[in-house]
């Protein structure tokens, strides 16, 4: 028997949630096989067999939170040699045959095969394990089974009392509190999510400043290169290379936006790791481009693409998720029209990007519309003033909409 534990996960991580089983209790194993996913508060672990077998035992359930060393599984080396007797046991004697194969009653539910969680799930939830067609190896009924069979039972056998249900149909049945409430267990990254932005809000002298960036000129670069670059470079060319870029070049202007505070000293970074937050579907998390100061838009470009690849297949390392200076989070592809956007803690600063929106503003004495988008800058006034929080807004404001004037930069 080969115990499965739970491995190193990282730096300062010590447990996970176990996410999801790829394999049930009486599965054959092969070497290398993903057996389950951990989610830790930064990224998904998955965790692979070493060896071939059949696995005996799954230790924990999904949703339950384990710690490095832990026992996950067991795998039984031996039983797909003796799981492949039973396939070569001579015919039935003939007296078996002599009669068709009659469905199984609940009488000899204790010779049908099911794994061991599968007869706990069938016990609890009452469920004839001999009216469960197995999915798992040589037929072996598996807890997902037994799962799908409950879920389907009401349909499939009406209750006893059904006749009686005429005389009491005047009166709605009371409505359990099942129905109306769900309760769910935090899993360990939205845990950490939580005690990250508490820490932000309670370790920092929060404070937002806001401007508004006429969006005309970005727009029209964009729309006549977005053609060629996914042609020749087969990337698509979106608003945040623009918005990276100009955050680097205020960045340099004003440094202590992209300092960080330690102890009573601060210290200055002299290269920008651009976090870019990204909403997935276990949270949020803001991996970072690194040293995005020194690279073009085009690099830009291809590296936002790919970590919003790894993000969405739940596919970030840890290095794409440590060591940001600096943050940018967008609103405004859900819709949102302005927010104040809380700081990724230790950072100093974040800015927010909003929805762009056709709105009436005056230029040179005219009324006109321009598509507008409003901008935000949450930072630690414990280490920024607003003088410099304010024309650090500007100078984004300055890039975005003359975008020419970040060659020259």
């Amino acid at each position: 028997m080969t115990a499965i534990k739970v491995p190193p996960l990282g730096e300062s991580i010590v447990e996970a949630t176990v996410s999801r089983w790829l394999k049930n209790e009486g599965d054959a194993i092969a070497v290398g096989d993903t057996l389950v996913e951990l989610e830790t508060d930064k990224i998904t672990v998955e965790v692979p067999a070493m060896t071939a077998g059949v696995l005996t035992k799954r230790a924990h359930a999904e949703g339950d939170v384990v710690k490095v060393d832990d026992l996950l599984a067991e795998i039984d080396e031996g039983a797909v040699a003796r799981q492949a007797a039973p396939a070569a046991a001579p015919p039935p004697a003939p007296q078996a045959a002599k009669e068709p194969a009659p469905a199984p009653s609940s009488s000899n539910a204790g010779e049908v095969r099911a794994s061991p969680a599968a007869q706990r799930v069938a016990a609890e939830r009452g469920v004839d394990l001999s009216t469960v067609p197995g999915t798992g190896r040589g037929g072996v009924v598996s807890k997902p089974d037994v799962i799908e069979r409950a879920a389907a039972k009401p349909s499939l056998a009406p209750a006893p009392a059904a006749p009686a249900a005429p005389a009491t149909s005047a009166q709605p049945a009371p409505m359990s509190s099942g129905d109306r409430e769900t309760r769910e267990k935090l899993t360990t990254r939205r845990k950490r999510i939580a005690e990250h932005l508490l820490e932000s809000q309670h370790a920092t002298a929060h404070l937002t400043t806001f401007n508004e960036i006429d969006m005309s000129a970005v727009i029209a670069v964009r729309e006549r290169l977005k053609d060629r670059i996914e042609k020749e470079h087969g990337v698509k060319l979106s608003f945040m290379p623009f918005f990276v870029k100009a955050a680097c070049l205020a960045l340099k202007a004003y440094p202590v936006v992209n300092a960080q505070l330690d102890g009573d000293s601060i210290v200055y970074k002299h290269y920008v790791n651009m976090g870019i937050a990204v909403a997935s579907d276990a949270g949020l998390v803001v991996p970072n481009i690194k040293d995005a100061d020194r690279k073009g838009m085009l690099d830009v470009t291809r590296d936002l693409t790919a970590i919003a690849k790894r993000a969405r297949e739940g596919k970030l390392t840890m290095d794409d998720l440590t060591g940001g200076t600096f943050t940018i989070t967008n609103g405004g592809v859900f819709g949102s029209l302005v927010s104040t956007p809380i700081l990724n803690y230790p950072q100093v600063g974040i800015l927010g990007l909003h929805k762009t929106q056709d709105r009436p503003i005056a230029v040179n004495g005219q009324v006109v519309i321009r598509p507008m988008m409003y901008v935000a800058l949450s930072y630690d006034h414990r280490v920024i003033d607003g003088q410099q929080a304010v024309l650090f807004l500007v100078r984004v404001k300055e890039l975005m909409e003359d975008p020419a004037s970040m060659l020259v930069d």
